[in-house]
């Protein structure tokens, strides 16, 4: 059932994300004194006196302008506000009207939402003054906030949720399939934000030709027939450190990092007309080193001319630039056109239920009896004796291996024993996570 929603909107560097950050309990926005950090539209459900709803963050929309990120800013704004039960328009205290907080006015009035009026940054003694200037934008509902240190934000949201109905709605009568969490990684300008339109059916995140388009990371609920329910997560495009200079960008890279680490799988995407690059290593080598399951995507596969050619040489590329994934599916995909999206929900599917696939002790160590050791690549004095072993955890696969002596295995023998556990057992797209412990 559908949570009442509250979109929050104004124009740049007001205090939107902090009011979304204030009211949501969370840090999901990124927040700065850069104006124009929050471009896409971000969801988070919160909690007043008993009431559930969803909050909505909005770019900084500034009316009139022709460049093409801030149109798509106020394209995105506008959507939130449309399917708003309540809108919540966000001023700064400190400064005096200015033409584009009218104009805004006037389009919402338009819009046939009239906000609440949220003036922020009101935690100064000295600009109580100058507050009754503000009702000179004719909105009835005004309160004085500071979204920083929570003033006034308790008297907005009574304001806001007064006709919000009590406790969550009714959930449905099966009980709700887990999800898995995919977060759609790689370079700026690969395609991840046309990939998770495409697969959420609408337009949901801002797509332009400019790279690092994207700052904060857009999720939302898909529910798939292939892959079942999904939690995507469009992260903002990691470069080099060396290449990060400014603060919003940093500030969207730690957050893409953060959203591979609560990942269940990560969706790398390559610029097939580019091929495989170091850089793209390094950011598979991230999920890797945190157990994250792993698709390899070539998108903009609709841009390649001699595809046959080509997809040999970029899976050989690929393959070589990532050695350490050979355990990773890789797709060819369009993300504009839609092109192979099934297949990549597929091996989404088969990554998720490889990560939680659990092997019984006892058929686990039926096969490594049956294990011809001697093949194991390792020299005589390196090897230890291993008496028995278990899968301890799931999320990423875990296992561990009882021993005569409490050393890490040896490289190729950890080598040669998940090549042959994949051979046998599967586990696609997932890392394998070995452990040792001496039997006393």
């Amino acid at each position: 059932m559908k949570l009442p929603l509250i979109a929050i909107v104004g124009r740049p560097n007001v205090g939107k994300s902090r009011l979304f950050n204030r009211i949501t309990g969370s840090r999901r926005a990124i927040v700065g004194d850069q104006p124009g950090i929050t471009r896409d539209r971000i969801y988070g459900r919160a909690e007043w006196q008993g009431k559930v709803f969803e909050v909505v963050d909005t770019g900084g929309m500034l009316p009139g302008e022709s460049e093409i990120i801030p149109r798509q800013v106020i394209k995105h704004a506008v959507l939130a506000v449309r399917e708003a039960d309540q809108v919540v328009m966000v001023v700064d205290g400190r400064a005096e009207i200015t033409a584009t907080d009218r104009e805004l006015v006037g389009l919402l009035r338009q819009a046939g939402k009239l906000p609440a009026l949220a003036v922020n940054k009101a935690d100064s003694l000295r600009l109580e003054a100058h507050m009754q200037e503000w009702h000179e934008l004719g909105v009835g509902r005004l309160f004085f906030i500071s979204a920083e240190h929570g003033a006034g934000v308790a008297e907005l949201l009574d304001e806001l949720t007064a006709g919000f109905p009590a406790g969550e709605p009714e959930a449905a009568a099966e009980p709700e399939a887990a999800e898995i969490r995919v977060a759609i990684i790689g370079k700026p300008n690969v395609g991840k934000s046309t990939l998770l339109n495409l697969l959420a059916g609408e337009e949901r995140a801002i797509v332009t030709p400019l790279p690092g388009t994207t700052r904060d990371a857009v999720d939302l609920l898909v529910e798939s027939p292939i892959a079942g329910r999904l939690r995507l997560v469009d992260t903002a495009g990691i470069r080099r450190k060396s290449k990060t200079r400014e603060m919003a960008e940093r500030l969207s890279v730690v957050m893409a990092q953060r959203h591979i680490r609560l990942s269940d799988v990560a969706l790398l995407l390559i610029d097939a007309t580019e091929g495989a690059t170091s850089q793209d290593a390094a950011i598979a080598a991230y999920a890797h080193q945190h157990g994250k399951g792993l698709v390899l995507v070539a998108n903009k596969w609709d841009l390649v001319a001699d595809k046959r050619r080509q997809a040999g040489q970029i899976a050989e590329r690929l393959r070589r630039e990532v050695s350490f994934l050979d355990y990773a599916p890789m797709q060819f995909l369009s993300a504009a056109t839609g092109w192979n999206a099934e297949k990549v929900l597929r091996n989404i599917h088969e990554v998720g239920e490889a990560r939680a696939h659990r092997i019984p002790t006892g058929e686990l160590n039926r096969f490594f009896a049956g294990l011809n050791l001697e093949r194991a690549p390792v020299p005589a004095q390196k090897r230890i004796k291993i008496f028995y072993l278990t899968q301890a955890a799931v999320r990423p696969p875990t296992f561990v291996l009882f021993t005569d002596r409490p050393e890490k295995l040896h490289p190729a023998f950890e080598r040669f024993l998940e090549n042959q556990m994949r051979r046998r057992f599967g586990f696609p797209g997932t890392p394998l996570v070995f452990k040792t412990r001496a039997r006393r």
